[in-house]
């Protein structure tokens, strides 16, 4: 009772907030306008989480980045998203302080345990880095992508129909960027070299924006899968088909790839291959490539197909090109740089967030491509393991990968574990969308953007809480 009367009395402090200040800008006070949207804020992020967090995942594929817009330069979040998902990280802190809302069996889960180490060995380097400021802002913006995603996620999902709810949310809003996107591509007939632009402002670029649509690709597969209504499988497979068109035209190679991978990775699991004939394979594939290496490199440094040809099947050759693909030897020219700085600073590495500030110095000249810059000053490392490894040293990769090794043995485990036809389906469909991320994942990085962040996150939230309510099924059956 007391806690409807003051929602009821916030309600209307709002409201008539909203009312004053609108009048005040009669008087020339545009800025207050502020205060009734941060006052409107923080009702609903203290009394409805819930669709705060529904809110957040609609805007994700919709937000900008206003420091790529001249007149905000200064603003550096990606907008309503994070200053909305900082909201939520205190309010979470502040209830974990007050009273843990999360089952001692969620915090100690392998998964959980693994991004805590991940963030704690990331807060540690942040201490030892070259430039503290800048690390600390990363940390925090790591904080503010995990905690309400993942962990507001263990709770959110324990409800199952919201796993659904999430899952539509985040695809509806991201077929809208589809369309607006090949709406733009087809002005401009479909081009390859516009194909890089066209998403903007919503992506930057067109290798993050075929990243995220891979990660949802199986998802809506799933989903066509489980649908009985015919009006919904038409949706579905409406959907599928825009999906398609727009990985397609979004000419990422490593989107293609991924997918080709996330597809032999559904056989392997649902054929139930043993994990030792997967590793004698690659054992045999990795001893044989490095038997016969000067051979291959020779191979490759022939392969003159160049990304920028519209041909699929050339793109497709292009990604084996080293020998003349700026976009391929600028990658080897970052991973070499981040390997040299890992020599450099093999513990600590030289602080989360700083590689764009640091490699420069660590290129060597026989590296340098068209698109280089002598200030070092155009991007990140261009993969997710290689990043934390200059950044934060051996430990940093080493905590990466054991939160995707992870995920994924609890994610194929409790696959073969359930009964349920839709959580089933759900869960490998997550597990193969982020089986394309984190393969993609080795030749980009995105998860400092809340695109990336909030599937990725979410996803692999749906399968602990998942995994946590079939236990929770299993004990009650166990006792009565």
């Amino acid at each position: 009772m007391i806690a409807g009367k003051y929602q009821l009395v916030f309600f209307y402090f709002t409201v008539l907030s909203f009312c004053a200040v609108t009048t005040s800008l009669f008087f020339d006070f545009p800025l207050l306008i502020i205060l009734p949207i941060a006052l409107a804020t923080i009702y609903f992020v203290i009394f409805h989480l819930d669709y705060v967090f529904e809110f957040i995942v609609f805007c994700t594929p919709l937000s900008i980045n206003f420091e790529k817009l001249g007149d905000y330069g200064n603003i550096g979040f990606y907008l309503p998203t994070e200053p909305l998902l900082l909201c939520v990280t205190g309010l979470i802190i502040i209830r974990t302080l007050v009273k843990n809302r999360l089952p001692v069996s969620l915090l100690s889960h392998p998964v959980s345990m693994a991004i805590l180490f991940y963030l704690s060995w990331t807060f540690i380097t942040c201490l030892t880095s070259t430039d503290i400021v800048v690390s600390l802002k990363f940390f925090l913006s790591k904080l503010w992508f995990i905690l309400p995603v993942f962990y507001f996620g263990l709770v959110y999902f324990q409800n199952t129909k919201k796993i659904k709810r999430f899952v539509w949310i985040y695809i509806v809003s991201l077929s809208i960027i589809i369309l607006y996107t090949l709406i733009r591509h087809g002005m401009n007939n479909f081009g390859e070299d516009q194909g890089h632009w066209v998403m903007t402002p919503f992506f930057k670029d067109h290798t993050s924006y075929g990243a995220v649509l891979a990660l949802v690709f199986p998802v809506i597969c799933g989903l066509f899968t489980l649908a009985k209504d015919g009006v919904e499988r038409s949706l579905l497979g409406l959907l599928i088909a825009l999906f398609s068109i727009g990985i397609f035209f979004s000419y990422t190679r490593a989107s293609y790839l991924s997918l080709a991978g996330a597809l032999l990775l559904y056989f392997l699991i649902k054929y139930r291959i043993k994990l030792n004939y997967i590793l004698l394979v690659g054992v045999i594939f990795g001893s044989l490539t490095i038997l016969n290496w000067d051979r291959i490199w020779m191979d490759l440094k022939k392969n003159k197909v160049e990304h920028t040809t519209e041909e699929f099947s050339e793109r497709l050759q292009s990604m084996s090109n080293v020998s003349s693909d700026a976009s391929n030897l600028e990658r080897l020219n970052r991973w070499s740089c981040a390997v040299e700085m890992f020599k450099e600073r093999p513990l600590f590495g030289f602080g989360p967030g700083t590689y764009a500030f640091q490699y420069a110095p660590f290129q060597h000249h026989e590296d340098l491509t068209i698109i280089s810059t002598n200030f070092g000053d155009a991007g990140n490392a261009h993969s997710e393991y290689l990043g934390p490894l200059s950044e934060s040293g051996l430990l940093g990769m080493v905590a990466i990968i054991l939160v995707v090794i992870s995920i994924f043995y609890t994610g194929i485990k409790l696959y073969y574990k359930l009964d349920d036809p839709w959580l089933k389906t759900i869960s490998i469909s997550c597990i193969l969308g982020l089986f394309t991320y984190f393969t993609h994942g080795i030749l980009n990085n995105y998860l400092d953007t809340d695109k990336a962040s909030v599937p990725v996150w979410g996803f692999a939230a749906i399968l602990i809480a998942i995994e946590y309510k079939f236990k929770q099924k299993k004990l009650k059956e166990t006792t009565t």
